[in-house]
This record gives structure tokens, sequence and C-alpha cells, in this order.
């Protein structure tokens, strides 16, 4: 990697960074819903790799994902959210904890519609009494 190769990454990084510092952020609220995570492994040949989780915390724009962390979990991954039938959600890992907890940020906003309907199937007690709208 030359000189400028690695300012050019550093520069991309700052960039995105920035980017994600200036946008809106919505209030995480407490869920509790299955999810699994599938991503690429390359390792001489590449193979796709799906991991399963619990999303313990959602907003608009990110999530907290509780699950094992013993492996390598890349930069960029799609999320899956299996109770409320919501597939392939783009997502960067933000942080990796060293409590098994990943804090990840969505490249797309969900819609009010998607949130209703992962916090209707939600098996957390602040969504027992969730209804979904059918006619919406």
């Amino acid at each position: 990697m030359s000189i400028q190769d690695r300012g050019r990454n550093s520069y991309l990084s700052k960039e995105e960074s920035f980017m994600y510092d200036r946008e809106k952020s919505f209030p995480m609220e407490d869920t509790c819903n299955e999810a699994r995570l599938e991503f690429t492994e390359s390792g001489g040949i590449v193979n796709l790799v799906s991991r399963r989780g619990v999303i313990v915390k959602l907003s608009r724009s990110g999530a907290v994902i509780s699950m094992t962390t013993k492996f390598e979990l890349p930069r960029n991954f799609y999320l899956d959210i299996v109770s409320a039938r919501i597939p392939m959600i783009g997502c960067l890992t933000q942080r990796v904890y060293t409590n098994d907890v990943v804090e990840a940020r969505f490249l797309r906003l969900l819609s009010d519609k998607d949130l209703q309907r992962i916090f209707v199937y939600s098996t957390h007690r602040n969504h027992q009494n969730r209804t979904l709208d059918i006619y919406s």
C-alpha cells in the first residue's frame, strides 16, 4: 500500500464518520426480536455466513444486537429480522463491545410501518399491547 492509498483510506474514513455524525439521530427503543446476520467471509474461498442474535435496542437508523462475537464481524453485513419478516437490511458495524454487543447503523432508514411491525412481533414487555394495522 502506497502513501497515497493510506491517505485516501483515512480521508474516506473521516468523511464517512462525518456523514454519520451529521445525520439526524433517532432515539433507541428497547425491544427483543430475533435477528440473523448474513455476510461473506473470505479465506481463499468466499463463503456466505449466517449468525443469529437478538436485537435489544432499535431505532429508525440503527440497532444494538446481542450475540456471540467470538468471530471476526465484517464492517458491513445484512440484517434479517426474522420474526417480523423484514429481510436484507444493509448495515455498517459501528462498534463491537467486549460483552457480546454489536452496535450497527442501517444504510437506509426504516419506515414507520416496518418499525411498528417489528415492535408488534417483539417479546419485550413494553410492546405486549401493540397490534398490527393491516389496512395501512
